[in-house]
């Protein structure tokens, strides 16, 4: 190999096609959609805590994201949630994700070239976000029914906080799981496969891998509170740890040590003995 005409083909080059200069871009940008979708969500958290929650028998708080306001419809009601969960689920998964995505752009790239990575690109981003969408419907109106008969039975209410701290616990432990691991092994994989034009179908499976490998800490941040940034900030932090460190085995196990002693704090302080 002759590094005079490697430095002269590098040199003639365009400079938006190298890769380190492709890969700045990229960042760029990723690193702008996550400060807008992480600003939206505090905004939306903190609107949310200033209008206040419905005090329930056994001593919490019903949210008012599961409560239809005066003048509200319930449609609108949906569709406001909605609008603040994919932005939350942006902001939380985009960390974990964005490497993934890059690898897959360099593979399309070199498959089919620069003109079909921004549509592959888009396809892949729809199909991914397009499970966490549907994932919050589903949140929403099990959420909604579930407020409904706290808010009728008095026995119910009262036993959230014990299920809560069930819940919080079984996650915990869920994260030293064999199925846990095999989860996790999935999306640290890289996608190979770009040389079809199966972008959305890459996405959705790609989706429902995050989803599976994230239904404990998902369920954590309901429990603690959906739109409570702290806990959103906690868990994004938590996916993106076991996502990307060398060892994301270890660190599943030791978010699972926390959460299952958080859970069983909640259970002890659900029963009155703290």
């Amino acid at each position: 190999m002759n590094p005079l005409v490697d430095t002269e083909r590098a040199a003639a080059e365009p400079e938006a096609s190298r890769p380190e200069v492709r890969h700045h871009v990229f960042l760029g940008v990723a690193a702008l959609v996550f400060t807008a979708s992480a600003a939206l969500t505090l905004l939306g958290s903190m609107s949310m805590s200033a209008m206040g929650a419905v005090p329930m028998p056994g001593g919490w708080s019903l949210s008012m994201v599961w409560l239809r306001a005066c003048g509200q419809t319930w449609p609108g009601v949906a569709a406001s949630f909605l609008d603040m969960w994919i932005v939350m689920m942006v902001a939380m998964m985009l960390p974990s994700f964005v490497p993934m995505l890059w690898r897959y752009r360099e593979s399309v790239l070199a498959a089919w070239g620069g003109r079909s990575v921004a549509a592959f690109t888009a396809w892949i981003c729809a199909g991914y976000f397009a499970v966490w969408t549907a994932l919050g419907v589903v949140v929403f109106a099990t959420g909604v029914a579930l407020a409904a008969v706290d808010l009728h039975v008095a026995a119910a209410a009262r036993a959230i906080p014990i299920a809560g701290g069930l819940v919080v616990t079984a996650a915990g432990a869920l994260q030293f799981s064999e199925w846990k691991a095999r989860r996790l092994a999935c999306c640290r994989l890289s996608l190979k496969d770009a040389a079809t034009r199966t972008a959305w179908r890459h996405g959705l499976r790609l989706g429902l891998h995050c989803l599976s490998c994230c239904a404990g800490l998902t369920a954590i941040l309901l429990v603690v509170g959906v739109m409570d940034w702290r806990a959103m900030l906690l868990v994004t932090v938590a996916i993106t740890a076991e996502r990307l460190a060398p060892d994301g085995r270890r660190v599943a196990h030791a978010t699972g040590a926390i959460a299952m002693g958080g859970g069983l704090f909640l259970l002890v302080q659900a029963t009155g003995l703290v």
